[in-house]
């Protein structure tokens, strides 16, 4: 049989978690839970960020970017899901799946990116502190964060041209609750060797490379924290990053899970599951790691909320 053109097909299935409709109801509740949560959190922090001036600082401009790439992130993946599933529908449109496939990339390599930022915003605030206002300038904040949205859209785009040059026969069904690179890929009929390669590359690259830039970031904070003599300084430059290593392990750690999940698993529902490990819960998660242990983030959340009570 000739493999059929994708551009005769009109959609592929998104088979999700369950078929069971009692599971299913429970599925949404609980992600529709986690999605309002997830903007909920971040929305705050957005806010409470931007009415406080004394938080117009790199990091808190990078973390205002984060939950915004959190926001989208969440929406990108979950949206779809949640409609999909209140109008007992798994279809989605072969331009629809391609278009969240796009953006899923975006967002997911962006966070990854700004991470890496966040990580050297740290090194520079702690090994060079007096040089701080002047390397860590608006220009170079935003410069950073253009380039590291720039590299992400373009990468992304590289892969969604990459599948849509794929031919598919009739298996159309994706065994995720939304269109993941590497499970729409496997759906090919084409060679998808090129399409293997590409993606690998582009994972050592556009993800160990910021991760070694964390790594390194990090190896220069430690040992500048070990060489101050006050137990009290070290704690206090330490704290600093408390926050941002609990989220980037988060982060990376989930993302681990999936790629171990996927490769000892011969399951791909179980894929799925683990797949909510770094495009779900990671996104949810942030606001509470940076709220529940940064002091400056509680007092602009509390005010924040108290301006809005003002209003009421």
């Amino acid at each position: 049989m000739e493999p059929q053109n994708i551009t005769f097909v009109l959609q592929f299935l998104l088979l999700g978690f369950t078929d069971d409709p009692e599971l299913q109801s429970l599925i949404f509740s609980l992600f529709l839970f986690i999605y309002l949560v997830t903007i909920l959190g971040n929305l705050l922090i957005i806010l409470g960020i931007s009415f406080e001036s004394h938080l117009h600082t790199p990091m808190y401009f990078f973390l205002s970017n984060l939950s915004l790439n959190d926001i989208s992130f969440s929406t990108a993946t979950v949206i779809k899901m949640l409609a999909n599933i209140q109008a007992n529908d798994q279809s989605i449109t072969y331009a629809g799946c391609l278009t969240q496939l796009f953006f899923a990339l975006v967002f997911a390599y962006f966070e990854n990116f700004l991470l890496t930022v966040m990580a050297y915003d740290r090194y520079v605030a702690i090994c060079h502190p007096l040089r701080y206002t002047i390397i860590m300038n608006p220009k170079l904040c935003v410069l950073l964060s253009l380039i590291s949205l720039f590299i992400s859209i373009m990468d992304s785009l590289v892969h969604t041209l990459m599948v849509q040059r794929l031919s598919f026969c009739t298996d159309l069904e994706i065994p995720h609750f939304f269109c993941e690179l590497d499970q729409v890929i496997k759906l090919s009929c084409s060679d998808t060797l090129i399409d293997h390669i590409v993606l690998f590359v582009a994972t050592c690259v556009f993800g160990g490379l910021p991760l070694c830039g964390i790594i390194y970031s990090y190896y220069h904070i430690v040992s500048t924290v070990l060489r101050i003599a006050s137990l009290e300084g070290k704690y206090k430059a330490f704290s600093t990053c408390g926050t941002h290593l609990s989220v980037v392990s988060l982060f990376y750690g989930a993302g681990s899970m999936v790629y171990i999940s996927s490769a000892m698993s011969a399951s791909p529902r179980k894929s799925a599951v683990a797949s909510v490990m770094y495009s779900v819960l990671p996104q949810m998660m942030n606001p509470f790691i940076y709220s529940l242990r940064n002091k400056d983030m509680k007092i602009a959340i509390r005010n924040l909320l108290s301006r809005i009570r003002s209003f009421e």
